[in-house]
């Protein structure tokens, strides 16, 4: 779905967008202050499906969101990236099988942006694009890093750019050297200070106080 259907326009992810929204009712914590920590741009995707419904459909209207942080996303469209990302979740498949994949989301990313970039336009924007302009308020916080090949670091910092000129309460860090969706691995601690305290300030009504850079660890 993320390689294949979400690219061609096709919202395959919002039924299970819908379905972990339908969670928080089941385990009864819809009436607590919600945050989502989002991974990547496969998270991203799924979360532009759940921002859609938190707008969009009555039950869901009432769900107290009090802050995102984005954890390595969310990047445009990079074909070298998103090869790369596939390879790694295929990379226990067979070697001509991992081939055979890699040929097709090439092939169909290509025809996508040449041939049919412009018609599913018309009924479907891209989620980097929705995000830029999404409607909701609450603070974002990004944690990306330079050294990401999957993600480019200016896009991140583009969508940035973006949600403080919407006026949204944005704070980012450059953990500078660790690779895509590893900054938890590399700076542990500085990492889960910078969730926590993102957290604390959201639920207490206040945006997130500008985060010290990251140091790197021995």
């Amino acid at each position: 779905m993320v390689f294949f259907s979400e690219p061609l326009g096709i919202p395959s992810l919002r039924v299970l967008a819908q379905k972990l929204l339908e969670l928080l009712f089941d385990h009864e914590v819809d009436q607590e202050p919600l945050l989502f920590h989002v991974f990547s741009n496969a998270g991203v995707m799924l979360y532009r499906h759940v921002l859609e419904l938190l707008h969009t459909r009555q039950r869901f209207c009432h769900l107290r969101v009090v802050g995102t942080i984005f954890d390595s996303g969310p990047g445009d469209s990079n074909l070298v990236g998103a090869l790369r990302a596939l390879a790694a979740v295929l990379q226990r498949r067979p070697a001509a099988l991992r081939l055979l994949l890699l040929g097709a989301f090439a092939l169909v990313a290509v025809l996508f942006h040449v041939l049919l970039a412009p018609l599913t336009a018309l009924f479907y924007t891209h989620f980097y694009d929705r995000l830029l302009n999404a409607a909701s308020r609450w603070p974002e916080l990004y944690l990306y890093s330079r050294a990401d090949r999957v993600v480019l670091a200016k896009d991140v910092e583009r969508m940035v750019e973006a949600r403080l000129a919407h006026r949204v309460c944005v704070r980012s860090v450059d953990f500078k050297s660790s690779a895509h969706v590893s900054h938890l691995r590399d700076f542990p601690a500085h990492y889960t200070s910078l969730c926590i305290n993102f957290m604390r300030s959201c639920i207490h009504g206040g945006g997130p106080s500008p985060p010290p850079s990251p140091q790197p660890q021995d």
